[in-house]
């Protein structure tokens, strides 16, 4: 029970007399009413008077009325959530109260509000009777109705229509019924019913109601009511000794204040009541008329525990709530305004008072925000700091946390002695995860300070807390505090491996647990972490680090996981697992120190991954040497064993090595059978024969030389020019050099003389034999340059007499036989001039293109590639020039580029430099013609004189070929075949010409030779053919001269040059290789390099001279 005298007294409200608000003057509407009962809502006050009258006040003060009963109004009931309103009055006196339903949002043809129920209220003894309280559910689906007789009537279905409702009575009892009230929850609907005597409550769920009686008191009329949300929906009831809640299925609390009273009435979690005045003494009101008995306006506070509100009011006949607001009804008949202060207000009142706590109450209570009551908190805290209670005040300051800023409380506890109410502090706001860094280091501070180990315990140690703090700051304050255990836990549990390793290795100096802890790690954490810290466990655990190592480069695996992988053990999809190595060369730093370590390290990782890279093959190559040169002399075994692993692995095919870097260190120790393999390898047999030169190993040196003469000539060279420096007696040496240079043609007899002119022990018994052998192979040589020359120059004086043939004589074609299948030839057919001739048909699918024979063609195209590769080859300077350097006899190299045309210079004429005028004629015979009729067969033997014009049988056109003759390239000879019908300028009769060679030549039948005069006077004129001309060089176009420009012939002897022979006008226009200058024209004649004096217009390969040029085209010669 709760005692009044502990709830303070507060002015929360303001009274004030209801004026209207048009003349300010007090409300004196309902001065002469008598008002019997009244309700509010949706915006109104309503009255009900002795005459059957409802009033309808509204906000501006305007009062409205109606007639709704002949005799009075005695209740009311405005429901809240629709405009309905329900009163029960009487139209007669003797009979039942009449209930009467009013929809005030319809009005009716006065202007009335529409009545849309009309019952009786019959009581339960079916006497008359009046009725002595009403309630109405808001779901409009339930009334009840309570009769001075002592019996409720319970009324079901919609309550505005008297159809489909049914009423019966619920309760019977003998004393008046006081008060009803529905209560509503999510499943059930409860009446509470109080009747002077007892308290009960009906469960109406069901169709039948339950009957509950919750007390055997009871209360006087208007003391009971409904509370709200605040309050748990309670039923109060107030009697003279105190105020009882009351819950569906008994009674609850009750406030014990005492009093006569006469009115409860619950407004926004405030219970109003109403008392009579302790005070027997009538009171008159401002000194007018007669004196009236005062009752105490009392509102209670029920959640906060206080009084808002107590003032006198002159007897109160209700307490009525509406547009926010109490409005209390007086005897005088004035209204009564209580206005409730603002939150803000009734704030700053507590605080004046230092009243805290109810502010925080009535903050919450109200609604109030977040931030309002951080600032009540906070001036709170304040407030005990400056009281000395430090504890109340870090109460308050925790409910700060996450709007006030932690350093304004941190300042004021910073005192050793309150380093208790700082811990307090510390540890809420890491719970509250708001922490940084700095608060974990105080807090951490404190406990250390407070060598509260249990509290450090709970703080840390706890695996299933959650972390509320920054780990790593904490790890450090541990770790500075000396409290490695719990800086290794932490550590540990968060992964914080670093942390760890740096406390094992550079604290506790435990480097076992700290390698077992690298061992657990994954592959790129143990690798980094091996990197960092590699060195310091090598210097103490060496052996049990490389084992890690081979491990961590090898195919790494946690060693607190399994080797094999649950998941293929499944029998599901068969996943590869995955091979994690480390590169090893990354690692040889960690080894400085140790090198025992760092071979057996090396020799396993090239033995393991033997495509391991050179890095570690160089380091383990150094390794072995190192110790070899330092190895003393007496252990022989210890250096015979280092020579062989050094040996292994240079000379095993699978290693990586650096060769220079492997030579450079074979060379730093002074390792000669390293040195001696790797030049090998190298192929610098040079170095070799040098290394051996500089320690003086003849024999050696004559073992290099036969060793790798073959791919290096110049051994012997060098050799024979380190035996000719040498003062001892190396004449057997010298011997065999000789030998071996006379064999294979190393150099000139005369360097060699003069190599060893300054050799004081080689005298001329040692170059005899070889001097003779020289002699010998050069007479050798000479007779067959004399035999070759002769040889080509029969050769040329034959070239030469069938070229002239061809000028002059008419080629005779005897071939009967087809050269593809030897069968009989017929017309039409092909014939070449090297005596080749083919069906039309067979030379077309055996040809490869219509210009040159089948049969002769592999030949031609093998001198064409000759030629080809000679053009391609003269313009290599940069080659010539590394040639001549490198090579022991220079003029062989020049001359042999004299001989591919590297230094000739050739010119070249074109048309406008032509001086014959009889190549500027034009001429019928440069057009191949076709004879219009074809001929019968001809005999085998058919001559072709010149100036015969070809004809194709049959007669349709076709396409120009050119024709080869064996041993004569086919550009040389690509000139049309022509029939000239007027001679060369020069000529004082016709010459008949020959078709040059690789012309083909179609089969016609005799004809005699047509002369310039015949062939003007002939009745029959050859008509022009409409055969395209052929593109290869030399091959006259349409409109051309009758004589063919060979400005564009190739020279086959000329290979170092374009390939295309000029036609010079006087002596040819031919640089003379030797000179530098052009050939005059004497030697232009013919004139021979090798001979001084050559006679004028002589070939050079042979006596005769010349005959003058008469401009016909010579394949051989420019």
């Amino acid at each position: 029970m709760a005692f009044l005298q502990q709830w303070r007294r507060f002015n929360f409200f303001d009274k004030e007399v209801v004026k209207n608000p048009q003349t300010s003057e007090i409300f004196n509407k309902i001065q002469d009413i008598d008002i019997t009962t009244c309700a509010s809502g949706r915006g109104q006050i309503i009255f009900g008077d002795t005459r059957g009258i409802l009033y309808f006040l509204d906000r501006s003060m305007q009062l409205t009325d109606f007639k709704a009963y002949e005799e009075r109004v005695t209740h009311l009931h405005q429901l809240k959530q629709h405009n309905i309103l329900v009163s029960i009055g009487q139209d007669e006196s003797g009979i039942n109260p009449v209930i009467k339903v009013w929809n005030l949002d319809k009005k009716d043809k006065t202007n009335n509000p529409t009545c849309t129920r009309y019952t009786r209220a019959i009581p339960g003894s079916n006497n008359p009777s009046q009725v002595s309280s009403l309630t109405v559910s808001e779901n409009l689906n339930m009334m009840a109705i309570g009769f001075m007789d002592g019996s409720v009537t319970l009324i079901r279905g919609d309550v505005t229509r008297e159809r489909h409702s049914k009423s019966r009575t619920i309760h019977q009892d003998k004393t008046p019924v006081t008060g009803l009230a529905f209560r509503h929850s999510q499943r059930n609907t409860f009446l509470y019913v109080v009747t002077e005597t007892c308290t009960l409550s009906f469960n109406l769920t069901g169709k039948e109601p339950r009957k509950e009686v919750l007390d055997l008191h009871g209360c006087p009329f208007h003391c009971s009511v409904m509370s709200d949300a605040t309050q748990d929906n309670q039923f109060l009831i107030g009697r003279s000794d105190a105020v009882y809640f009351y819950q569906p299925d008994g009674r609850g609390p009750c406030l014990a204040f005492e009093g006569q009273k006469t009115i409860l009435h619950w407004f926004r979690g405030y219970l109003v009541v109403v008392t009579k005045d302790s005070k027997t003494l009538p009171r008159s009101v401002a000194g007018e008329g007669p004196p009236r008995i005062m009752d105490i306006v009392t509102v209670y506070d029920i959640q906060n525990k206080f009084i808002a509100y107590s003032a006198p009011v002159p007897e109160v006949l209700d307490v009525i709530q509406e547009w926010g607001s109490i409005y209390i009804l007086g005897g005088d008949r004035k209204l009564y305004h209580l206005q409730e202060k603002d939150t803000q207000t009734k704030l700053e009142i507590l605080f004046k008072k230092n009243l805290y706590i109810p502010a925080i109450n009535l903050a919450k209570s109200q609604h109030y925000d977040y931030d309002g009551l951080i600032d009540i908190f906070t001036q709170y805290g304040d407030h005990l700091y400056s009281k000395g209670d430090h504890d109340g005040a870090i109460a308050q300051y925790i409910r700060t946390i996450g709007r006030l800023e932690p350093s304004y409380v941190i300042r004021k506890f910073l005192d050793a002695q309150r380093i208790h109410n700082l811990t307090a502090y510390l540890q809420a706001l890491h719970k509250e995860t708001l922490a940084n860094e700095d608060h974990t280091t105080l807090l951490l501070n404190c406990y250390t300070k407070l060598k509260d180990n249990s509290k450090l315990d709970e703080f840390i140690m706890t695996k299933d807390k959650e972390v509320t703090f920054d780990v790593e700051t904490a790890i450090k304050v541990c770790r500075q505090a000396g409290y490695y255990e719990h800086a290794l836990f932490l550590a540990e549990k968060h992964n914080q491996h670093n942390l760890y390793l740096k406390i094992q290795l550079e604290d506790i100096k435990d480097y076992q647990k700290a390698l077992t802890y690298i061992a657990k790690l994954d592959f790129e954490e143990a690798m980094d972490n091996m990197k960092k810290y590699g060195k310091m466990l090598m210097s103490e655990v060496p052996t049990q680090t490389t084992d890690l190592l081979k491990l961590l480069c090898t195919d790494y695996k946690p060693s607190d996981k399994p080797l094999v992988d649950p998941a293929s053990l499944s029998g599901d999809v068969i996943v590869p697992p995955l091979v994690h190595k480390a590169p090893a060369e990354e690692f040889i730093h960690i080894f400085v120190n140790n090198s025992s370590q760092l071979m057996e390290f090396l020799e396993h990782m090239t033995k393991v991954q033997q495509d391991s890279p050179s890095l570690i093959y160089n380091t383990l190559l150094e390794l072995y040497l190192h110790d070899l040169a330092h190895v003393e002399i007496k252990e022989k075994a210890t250096k015979k064993e280092l020579e062989r692993k050094a040996m292994d692995l240079l000379q095993t095919s699978d290693s990586h090595y650096d060769i220079d870097q492997a030579l450079i260190l074979c060379q730093m120790h002074n390792f000669k059978k390293g040195i001696l393999f790797l030049y090998e390898k190298g192929k610098l047999y040079q170095q070799i024969l040098h290394y051996h030169m500089e320690h003086d190993e003849y024999d050696q040196i004559i073992d290099a030389c036969k060793r790798y003469g073959t791919q290096d000539s110049n051994l012997w060279v060098q050799a024979l020019s380190y035996f000719a420096g040498r003062e001892d007696n190396c004449k057997q040496y010298i011997v065999e050099v000789l030998s071996q240079i006379d064999r294979r043609n190393l150099l000139p007899p005369l360097i060699v003389i003069e190599t060893l002119a300054h050799n004081s022990t080689a005298t001329l018994s040692v170059v005899k034999d070889y001097i003779i052998r020289r002699l010998q192979q050069e007479n050798d040589q000479i007779a067959d340059d004399e035999r070759l020359i002769k040889q080509y120059r029969e050769e040329t004086e034959k070239m030469r007499t069938q070229i002239e043939e061809m000028k002059t004589n008419a080629k005779i074609f005897q071939v009967s036989k087809c050269s593809v299948c030897n069968h009989k030839l017929e017309l039409p057919s092909v014939h070449f001039l090297c005596q080749h001739s083919y069906h039309q048909h067979c030379f077309d699918s055996y040809a490869d293109n219509d210009q040159e024979c089948p049969a002769c063609a592999p030949e031609n195209h093998k001198v064409l590639d000759i030629i080809k590769a000679q053009e391609q080859g003269r313009d290599l300077h940069e080659q010539f020039h590394r040639q001549l350097e490198k090579s022991q006899d220079g003029f062989s190299v020049v001359a042999e580029y004299f001989g591919r045309g590297v230094f000739n210079k050739v010119t070249l004429l074109t048309d406008s430099n032509k001086s014959s005028p009889a190549r500027q004629q034009s001429s019928p015979a440069s057009r191949p013609v076709t004879t219009p009729q074809p001929i019968s067969k001809p005999p085998p033997s058919t001559r072709i004189p010149a100036s015969v014009q070809p004809q194709i049988t049959p007669a349709q056109p076709q396409p120009q070929r050119a024709y080869t003759t064996p041993g004569i390239p086919t550009r040389a000879a690509a000139a049309p075949y022509s029939a000239p019908t007027q001679a060369p300028a020069r000529a004082s009769q016709p010459v008949p010409r020959i078709t040059p060679p690789q012309q083909r030549v179609p089969q016609t039948s005799m004809q005699r030779p047509s002369t310039p005069d015949s062939s003007k006077s002939s009745p029959r004129r050859t008509p022009t053919s409409t055969t395209p001309q052929s593109s290869l060089p030399g091959t006259p176009q349409r409109g051309a001269s009758p004589k063919p420009d060979y400005s564009d012939a190739l020279n086959p002897f000329a290979e170092g040059g374009t390939g295309k022979a000029s036609k010079p006008a006087v002596g040819g226009g031919t640089m003379n290789p030797f000179t530098g200058r052009p050939y005059s024209p004497t030697e232009a004649a013919g004139k021979n390099p090798f001979e001084e004096a050559p006679p004028a217009g002589t070939n050079p390969f042979g006596d005769e001279a010349e005959e003058e040029d008469d401009g016909s085209y010579n394949p051989f010669f420019n």
